[in-house]
């Protein structure tokens, strides 16, 4: 009796132990499945059918052969749904590949948890000149002495084109060829992991891109009209046939942290995931992916504009049980206190004290709250949860784009932006950087695909529309200044000029030292539920008291506005037991950043508090009695 396949995916070409190839597709829609394979004379392998519309059979052929498959007879040859490789892209053919080969050295790594982690969003393209897995490696050891973590990769399923952010991606196992080579992709991770770093992937579940996809080639029920997403059909997750696509999607889940060993996942636009299932598929995901990591300790992220806490809340209380959410509500306070602009949807946010210390206090500022822009409320209670779980940004792919592509730390003053920083750096939340962010990179980020002409013209109509919605972005001179996303050259200007390390050491700096002081400070390290306070101290300044073991405690003072004289100073925070005073930790007007010295402190006739710095201070230690 012939040997059973054994397989890892539902479907896909896996390689057998006898070196030939299992094939296995979902095609409800077809009567007859073929495998063509390219360069052999024997023609097409028929496949047999099996329940619920899979076809299977064994093929005479290895790693490294590429095929595509025949439908119905059909003329027109098609890639496989779940390709692990497209070197010509998602209308080539796709290749066999066997994961097994890969000789992996980080059979010791256990994984990351996301509590103490520092995340670092990355677009491979442009990360670097080479835009390559070999070059981003490189910069892997510059990145861990840094203070980075985890790095967050944005979504590599291959998509059509020679350029792109990756959320339209059509071949959802198939790392994009545009960056190497599926091995390449390992080699990369395990270098990572050889330093201590993390990788996370970026994978968007809540709809397919338009160029390329064939999966409906094979069935009808990936998508639904049942429900619109914000970029076309929805996937099918609770319709007729929805059982496969929800095996589809779940092994695609666990194939990143399977075959590749990633430490988990982020995953887009959640709002836009429907299910009605008993259990949702984002419970499914998240199951899969802590099986496949069979005991490493992985992160499971989202983004959900909603601000649903039910994202982060355990299975077991009816949750989905992921670890983090990305918090939009920082970011939008955050922009406003640096441009003092509040337009667009950062309307309902004034960028105050009391935003930050109730986000440093809470994590979202939303919380059920009417949310004007959207004319509804917005957001849920998130007292049970983690702080930890809200991952804070001044900067992600989408809100640099969004706004222009300039980014924060250009537009916002020195002082202010390093007052920023500080904050965003020591508050309770988990930081995330994007690329270049942390040597105030000069290069922009902006919205670029590589489409076809119709649907360039399209997305470009769309992207001038979408950004219409601020009215300093909706003038004929500024709609002229948007960049058109399928000019190769917007791509190529949003690639990151290491060298500006060096030009922008003051600010490389800066984020070194507050990671630095992160890491090694416990009340800042400790992201303890409760563990600070905070206080309004003016119109544009406030402080966060970070609260130790046995007093020995920690204040942020932030000023994002002229210079404060508190006097007198009737707030509890500023007061330490026994007549003790505070010295000074750390200070954003350092020259070595750039400052001018300026130092928040304490004397006789009140607290003073320099204009746009912020200042981290420790109880004094007691003077020395002579003869001690």
């Amino acid at each position: 009796m012939k040997e059973k396949a054994k397989r890892r995916l539902p479907i896909g070409a896996e390689v057998q132990h006898d070196g030939h190839t299992h094939f296995r597709v979902w095609a409800p829609r077809r009567r007859t499945v073929e495998v063509v394979l390219e360069g052999r004379a024997e023609g097409a392998f028929l496949l047999k059918t099996e329940p619920e519309g899979y076809f299977a059979g064994v093929v005479p052929a290895g790693a490294g052969t590429r095929y595509r498959f025949r439908l119905d007879g059909d003329s027109r040859l098609v890639s496989d749904p779940a390709s692990r490789f497209q070197p010509e892209g998602p209308h080539g053919p796709s290749q066999i590949v066997d994961p097994s080969a890969f000789p992996w050295t980080d059979l010791n790594w256990r994984g990351v948890g996301l509590h103490g982690q520092v995340i670092y969003e990355m677009h491979l393209g442009t990360f670097t000149r080479e835009g390559t897995w070999e070059a981003a490696a490189r910069e892997l050891p510059e990145l861990r002495a840094a203070g980075i973590t985890v790095l967050e990769i944005m979504p590599l399923a291959d998509y059509a084109g020679t350029f792109g952010w990756g959320y339209d991606g059509v071949n959802l196992f198939a790392p994009t060829r545009l960056y190497g080579t599926p091995d390449d992709v390992r080699r990369f991770i395990d270098r990572a992991h050889s330093l201590g770093l993390g990788v996370l992937h970026d994978v968007v579940y809540n709809h397919l891109g338009p160029d390329g996809n064939y999966l409906g080639e094979f069935s009808d029920d990936y998508v639904t009209d049942r429900y619109k997403t914000d970029w076309g059909p929805a996937i099918n997750y609770d319709g007729e046939n929805c059982s496969p696509v929800r095996a589809y999607i779940a092994a695609n889940a666990a194939y990143w942290i399977d075959e590749f060993h990633f430490d988990g996942l982020r995953l887009d636009a959640t709002q836009n995931i429907y299910d009605a299932s008993d259990e949702h598929i984002l419970t499914t995901i998240e199951r899969a992916v802590r099986a496949a990591a069979r005991g490493r300790a992985t992160i499971v992220v989202t983004e959900n504009e909603p601000q649903n806490i039910r994202m982060v809340r355990p299975i077991e209380e009816g949750g989905h049980g992921f670890d983090g959410m990305w918090n939009d509500d920082f970011h939008h306070a955050a922009r406003v206190a640096l441009t003092g602009r509040h337009e667009a949807y950062f309307t309902d946010y004034r960028g105050t004290p009391q935003e930050f210390i109730s986000l440093a206090k809470r994590g979202f500022l939303y919380q059920g709250q009417h949310y004007l822009w959207q004319k509804k409320r917005r957001g849920t209670r998130t007292t049970r949860a983690a702080p930890a779980s809200f991952l804070a940004f001044l900067e992600n792919h989408d809100q640099v784009s969004n706004t222009g592509g300039e980014r924060p730390s250009h537009l916002a003053s020195p002082g202010r932006y390093r007052a920023m920083t500080a904050l965003l750096l020591l508050s309770p939340g988990t930081p995330m950087l994007f690329q270049g962010q942390e040597f105030a990179a000069s290069t922009p980020f902006f919205f670029f695909a590589d489409h076809p002409p119709e649907l360039a013209r399209l997305v470009y109509k769309g992207r001038k529309k979408f950004m219409a919605q601020f009215p300093s972005l909706a003038t004929p001179a500024m709609q002229e200044r948007i960049p058109n996303p399928a000019d190769r050259q917007t791509f190529e200007r949003c690639k990151l000029d290491f060298s500006e390390r060096q030009k922008h050491a003051a600010m490389y700096a800066l984020h070194r030292d507050l990671l630095r002081l992160r890491r090694e400070e416990p009340v800042f390290r400790a992201q303890r539920r409760g563990g600070v306070d905070g206080a309004v101290l003016a119109p544009q300044a406030f402080v966060l008291r970070f609260f130790g073991d046995d007093g020995d405690d920690r204040l942020l003072l932030v000023n994002f506005g002229a210079n404060v004289l508190l006097a007198p100073a009737p707030e509890p925070l500023l007061a330490l037991d026994g007549g003790q005073g505070w010295e000074v930790l750390w200070s954003s007007e350092d020259p070595r950043y750039g400052g001018d010295s300026a130092v928040a402190e304490e004397r006789e006739d009140g607290w003073r508090l320099p204009g746009e710095s912020a200042v981290v201070m420790k109880p004094a230690s007691p003077p020395r009695q002579q003869g001690t």
